[in-house]
């Protein structure tokens, strides 16, 4: 008798209510709601990854957003689909909601330096085909929270661009 597992896929995360899934490329003129949720970045198909020596990612405080080639690798999730999952808290501010903070994510990918989370993203190849989903959520940190928590029940680690709970 075989055991069902839950699982993080592009497919899973569309039942639980996640949509978009756009690429990063066409993120700044993705229709994307205004309030809170939480979000992911997912990665289909299964190749090995291309880690970039650099990163396309703005800096911050002067330091160089880019890691070593060997630390990626170490961090890299095998069979994960999803890469990273933030968060968006609610509000009207330009910064906030699920738009404002995918917009600061995809230009920091251009150079800006408005999202330092999730900054490993910007050294695969092809991170701009990369995917983007969100959810609108009441509780962000919370949803937020149990994603990655469910992620590490089912890998032992945090997903491959989140580097704290």
């Amino acid at each position: 008798m075989t055991v069902a597992t839950a699982t993080l896929t592009r497919q899973d995360l569309e039942l639980r209510g996640f949509s978009g899934f756009v690429p990063f490329s066409d993120l700044l003129t993705a229709q994307i709601p205004t309030s809170g949720g939480i979000y992911v970045v997912v990665r289909t198909g299964g190749a090995d990854p291309v880690f970039l020596p650099t990163s396309t990612a703005g800096w911050r405080k002067q330091r160089d957003p880019a890691m070593s080639v060997e630390k990626l690798t170490q961090k890299w999730v095998n069979n994960a689909e999803v890469l990273y999952i933030g968060k968006a808290d609610a509000g009207t501010a330009g910064g906030h909601g699920l738009r404002g903070r995918l917009v600061q994510y995809a230009r920091h990918g251009l150079g800006a330096t408005s999202h330092h989370g999730g900054r490993y993203i910007w050294q695969l190849e092809g991170a701009n085909t990369l995917l983007v989903g969100w959810k609108p959520t009441i509780q962000p940190r919370d949803a937020e929270k149990a994603l990655i928590a469910e992620f590490e029940a089912l890998h032992g680690v945090l997903p491959f661009a989140n580097l704290k709970r």
